[in-house]
């Protein structure tokens, strides 16, 4: 049985390297700085939030992002482009069938992350009005298998600078 898991496994890593992208993808926008700018403006603005999935194991059982970087993303075109790409028309994405798309490196260094707490649990302040996408995710793999569960997730936020209290987000890829 564990050499049956081992050639599973070798076979779903060989079929996941073929994803593997070479050079810019063309089915992903350009990115342009101008766009994203404002992730680094001074805001009054607070986003609160917890991230979370539900375990397969039952449906009373959560899993919390414990110790998870949240990314805070301009929604800038390059943006919209590359979550399009990668979550299509739902905010969750599963770990085994995660493509690869890389990644404008300007693109990375134009963003906001915080590490979320025991209980998934995160909070960006001084954000500057704009719209955002929060994106985690949340792997693990059961006892007794070999392949992972969970997967990454998104939501999107609007702030307008109008907000008089911290605006809340749940991160659990529904």
């Amino acid at each position: 049985m564990r050499r049956l898991k081992l050639v599973f496994l070798a076979q779903f890593v060989m079929l996941a390297s073929c994803n593997t992208a070479r050079g810019p993808d063309p089915s992903v926008a350009a990115f342009d700085p101008s766009q994203a700018s404002y992730v680094r403006a001074p805001g009054k603005g607070v986003i609160t939030g917890e991230a979370f999935l539900r375990d397969r194991s039952g449906h009373t059982n959560v899993r919390y992002a414990a110790g998870e970087t949240v990314r805070l993303i301009p929604a800038t075109t390059y943006a919209q482009s590359r979550m399009q790409k990668l979550f299509g028309s739902v905010k969750f994405m599963p770990a085994t069938s995660a493509p690869q798309v890389e990644t404008d490196t300007q693109y990375a260094s134009l963003t906001r992350t915080t590490t979320t707490g025991s209980k998934g649990k995160f909070k960006f302040e001084n954000v500057a009005p704009g719209r955002y996408y929060l994106t985690t995710q949340l792997v693990w793999t059961p006892k007794n298998s070999f392949l992972p569960q969970g997967g990454a997730m998104y939501e999107e936020v609007t702030l307008t600078g109008k907000e008089s209290g911290p605006v809340e987000v749940i991160l659990s890829g529904n």
